[in-house]
């Protein structure tokens, strides 16, 4: 059978067969306590049928059984906690989201890990994966959208006898399937792209292995950490629109990029889609499509903040993927980049508009 194209998988994932008098789309389902019996759920914390509507809609983008999280760090916790045993090596991007790291430095302190931080470019010689555990990417890269060879990584990480992961936050399902590269684990913040109307907080982790499936579930019910019903029903009623979304997003990024290519306030342009970025190679190799995210630099902090305010069509928020563009001068964060490094998240304004009100913003 033809497999359907990414807008109709993402109108109709996880809505189940049509069958008359039922609804059209799935509405969440609030409910602690089940009626015991023949059904799968009986207590709200170990499964419900918003999660597995989701949850099904996702793992059909990603190639995997998805299990749903409450948020991105709750999906790289889970994922961390699941997987690492006391004493095990650790491999995390050194330019990826600083929160991996730091929660893998201090909230795993008790597991005494070994941790090697490498770029996302590298390096990557034969001692990093020997005898590392877990190999966990970013890419592209979050904030500096440098990438890396998921099929040529999970190659050496599996012949070293270690799992890899992927941060596939920035690219989503859509643009990029880690799984099908050979990652053991896909994981994503549902926050920014996928969910993309920046109103809720949400996270998943995908893997076509089901007993590592399994064990997340169990994990998740464990914990506690759980998703809310209603959560997940705005997350599957965003999902219905995100090819559309990231389509724009990709269109304002690229209308972006060539404007300000030569714009004399403007330094270190990068962004996977321009075929004369560095990464775009590579990029290409693997990625499906292109998303909104780019990255810049302007003189300095006070420059950002007048950037910002001359806008009338930019957020300043720490967050990207979403409906509006934002700006985020990733240095206040503590990320090594430059004052005036900024992570621009084209959102899906009309071209023109967003285009014009960027330039009379840095004028």
């Amino acid at each position: 059978m033809t497999e359907f194209g990414d807008g109709t998988r993402c109108v109709h994932g996880g809505h189940g067969e049509p069958s008359a008098g039922r609804p059209l789309a799935p509405g969440p389902v609030f409910a602690a306590p089940y009626h015991l019996g023949e059904s799968a759920d009986f207590y709200g914390r170990a499964g419900n049928p918003s999660w597995r509507a989701l949850e099904e809609a996702i793992g059909d983008l990603d190639g995997g059984s998805c299990v749903l999280l409450p948020s991105g760090m709750a999906a790289i916790s889970t994922l961390l906690r699941s997987v690492l045993r006391a004493g095990d090596r650790l491999v995390l991007p050194s330019d990826g989201y600083y929160a991996t790291r730091q929660f893998a430095r201090d909230e795993l302190a008790e597991l005494s890990l070994s941790i090697t931080e490498i770029p996302t470019t590298g390096p990557w010689p034969d001692e990093v994966f020997a005898g590392a555990r877990l190999v966990l990417l970013e890419t592209p890269s979050n904030p500096g959208m440098d990438v890396c060879d998921i099929a040529e990584l999970s190659r050496r990480a599996h012949a070293a006898g270690a799992l890899l992961a992927v941060d596939n936050t920035t690219a989503t399902p859509l643009g990029q399937r880690p799984l099908a590269l050979g990652a053991d684990f896909s994981l994503a913040s549902d926050t920014k792209a996928l969910a993309g109307h920046s109103d809720l907080l949400l996270g998943h982790v995908s893997t076509a292995d089901e007993q590592w499936a399994e064990r997340l579930r169990k994990a998740r019910t464990l914990s506690g950490a759980i998703p809310g019903p209603f959560e997940t029903w705005l997350a599957h009623r965003s999902l219905g629109t995100l090819d559309l979304r990231l389509a724009r997003q990709a269109q304002n990024a690229a209308a972006l990029v060539e404007a300000l290519r030569e714009h004399p306030a403007v330094s270190g342009l990068r962004w996977p889609g321009a075929p004369d970025d560095p990464a775009h190679a590579a990029a290409a190799a693997q990625m499906r499509r292109w998303g909104g995210v780019f990255r810049f630099e302007l003189a300095d902090a006070a420059a950002v903040e007048r950037f910002v305010s001359r806008s009338r069509l930019l957020a300043h928020v720490t967050s990207f993927g979403g409906l509006h563009s934002t700006v985020d001068r990733r240095a206040q964060w503590g990320d090594p980049v430059p004052e005036g490094f900024v992570r621009f998240s084209a959102g899906c304004e009309d071209t023109d508009d967003l285009v014009a009100d960027v330039l009379h913003a840095l004028a």
